[in-house]
Protein backbone atom coordinates (compact mmCIF):
# COMPACT_ATOMS: atom_id res chain seq x y z
CA UNK A 1 0.00 0.00 0.00
CA UNK A 2 2.73 2.50 0.89
CA UNK A 3 4.59 1.98 -2.42
CA UNK A 4 1.35 2.47 -4.34
CA UNK A 5 0.86 5.78 -2.52
CA UNK A 6 4.46 6.76 -3.34
CA UNK A 7 3.85 6.00 -7.02
CA UNK A 8 0.64 8.05 -7.02
CA UNK A 9 2.34 10.96 -5.26
CA UNK A 10 5.38 10.97 -7.53
CA UNK A 11 3.35 10.51 -10.71
CA UNK A 12 0.79 13.19 -9.92
CA UNK A 13 3.44 15.64 -8.70
CA UNK A 14 5.48 15.19 -11.86
CA UNK A 15 2.43 15.64 -14.10
CA UNK A 16 1.32 18.73 -12.16
CA UNK A 17 4.75 20.35 -12.32
CA UNK A 18 5.22 19.61 -16.03
CA UNK A 19 1.79 21.03 -16.87
CA UNK A 20 2.42 24.13 -14.76
CA UNK A 21 5.77 24.77 -16.37
CA UNK A 22 4.42 24.20 -19.87
CA UNK A 23 1.45 26.50 -19.35
CA UNK A 24 3.28 29.28 -17.51
CA UNK A 25 5.93 29.43 -20.24
CA UNK A 26 3.09 30.06 -22.68
CA UNK A 27 1.58 32.77 -20.47
CA UNK A 28 3.99 35.47 -19.41
CA UNK A 29 2.81 37.35 -16.33
CA UNK A 30 3.57 41.04 -16.66
CA UNK A 31 4.44 43.18 -13.64
CA UNK A 32 1.19 45.10 -14.14
CA UNK A 33 -0.77 41.85 -13.70
CA UNK A 34 0.53 41.55 -10.15
CA UNK A 35 -1.00 44.85 -9.06
CA UNK A 36 -3.68 44.21 -6.41
CA UNK A 37 -6.39 45.66 -8.64
CA UNK A 38 -5.55 43.13 -11.41
CA UNK A 39 -5.21 39.95 -9.34
CA UNK A 40 -8.85 38.93 -9.85
CA UNK A 41 -8.65 39.39 -13.60
CA UNK A 42 -5.36 37.49 -13.75
CA UNK A 43 -6.80 34.57 -11.75
CA UNK A 44 -9.87 34.49 -13.99
CA UNK A 45 -7.61 34.33 -17.04
CA UNK A 46 -5.49 31.55 -15.54
CA UNK A 47 -8.63 29.55 -14.67
CA UNK A 48 -9.45 29.41 -18.39
CA UNK A 49 -6.20 27.60 -19.14
CA UNK A 50 -7.06 23.91 -19.14
CA UNK A 51 -3.50 22.56 -18.55
CA UNK A 52 -3.21 24.76 -15.46
CA UNK A 53 -6.56 23.56 -14.09
CA UNK A 54 -5.51 19.94 -14.70
CA UNK A 55 -2.21 20.67 -12.91
CA UNK A 56 -4.13 21.86 -9.84
CA UNK A 57 -6.20 18.65 -9.97
CA UNK A 58 -3.01 16.55 -9.99
CA UNK A 59 -1.64 18.59 -7.08
CA UNK A 60 -4.76 17.76 -5.10
CA UNK A 61 -4.33 14.06 -5.88
CA UNK A 62 -0.73 14.26 -4.72
CA UNK A 63 -1.74 16.02 -1.49
CA UNK A 64 -4.41 13.50 -0.55
CA UNK A 65 -2.20 10.54 -1.47
CA UNK A 66 0.52 12.03 0.75
CA UNK A 67 -1.97 12.29 3.62
CA UNK A 68 -2.82 8.60 3.10
CA UNK A 69 0.88 7.70 2.95
CA UNK A 70 1.42 9.40 6.30
CA UNK A 71 -1.26 7.15 7.79
CA UNK A 72 0.64 3.98 6.77
CA UNK A 73 4.30 5.08 6.85
CA UNK A 74 6.61 7.18 8.98
CA UNK A 75 7.30 10.78 8.05
CA UNK A 76 11.01 9.97 7.94
CA UNK A 77 10.20 7.59 5.05
CA UNK A 78 7.41 9.52 3.32
CA UNK A 79 9.11 12.86 2.73
CA UNK A 80 12.47 11.62 1.40
CA UNK A 81 11.02 8.87 -0.81
CA UNK A 82 8.62 11.23 -2.55
CA UNK A 83 11.67 13.25 -3.60
CA UNK A 84 11.91 10.74 -6.44
CA UNK A 85 9.79 13.29 -8.30
CA UNK A 86 12.87 15.57 -8.44
CA UNK A 87 14.89 13.01 -10.40
CA UNK A 88 11.99 12.14 -12.70
CA UNK A 89 11.14 15.80 -13.31
CA UNK A 90 14.73 16.55 -14.27
CA UNK A 91 14.67 13.84 -16.93
CA UNK A 92 11.25 14.91 -18.23
CA UNK A 93 12.20 18.60 -18.22
CA UNK A 94 14.98 17.69 -20.63
CA UNK A 95 12.95 15.30 -22.79
CA UNK A 96 9.49 16.88 -22.82
CA UNK A 97 10.14 20.58 -22.18
CA UNK A 98 13.51 20.58 -23.95
CA UNK A 99 15.18 22.43 -21.08
CA UNK A 100 18.95 22.66 -20.87
CA UNK A 101 20.11 20.73 -17.81
CA UNK A 102 23.61 21.46 -16.53
CA UNK A 103 25.97 18.75 -15.31
CA UNK A 104 25.53 20.03 -11.75
CA UNK A 105 21.75 19.59 -11.97
CA UNK A 106 22.17 16.08 -13.40
CA UNK A 107 24.49 15.28 -10.49
CA UNK A 108 21.90 16.60 -8.04
CA UNK A 109 19.11 14.55 -9.61
CA UNK A 110 21.31 11.46 -9.53
CA UNK A 111 22.12 12.08 -5.87
CA UNK A 112 18.41 12.31 -5.06
CA UNK A 113 17.72 9.11 -7.00
CA UNK A 114 20.47 7.31 -5.06
CA UNK A 115 19.00 8.55 -1.78
CA UNK A 116 15.55 7.27 -2.75
CA UNK A 117 17.07 3.91 -3.72
CA UNK A 118 18.74 3.68 -0.28
CA UNK A 119 15.35 4.29 1.35
CA UNK A 120 13.80 1.51 -0.70
CA UNK A 121 16.19 -1.06 0.76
Amino acid sequence: MKWLMVAIIVGSTVLADLLQSFEMKRHVVAAEDLHPSRVGAMLAELAKRIPLVVAVFFMAISFFAFMKLLSVADLSFAVPVTAASVALETVLARVVLREKITALRWAGALSVACGVALLAM
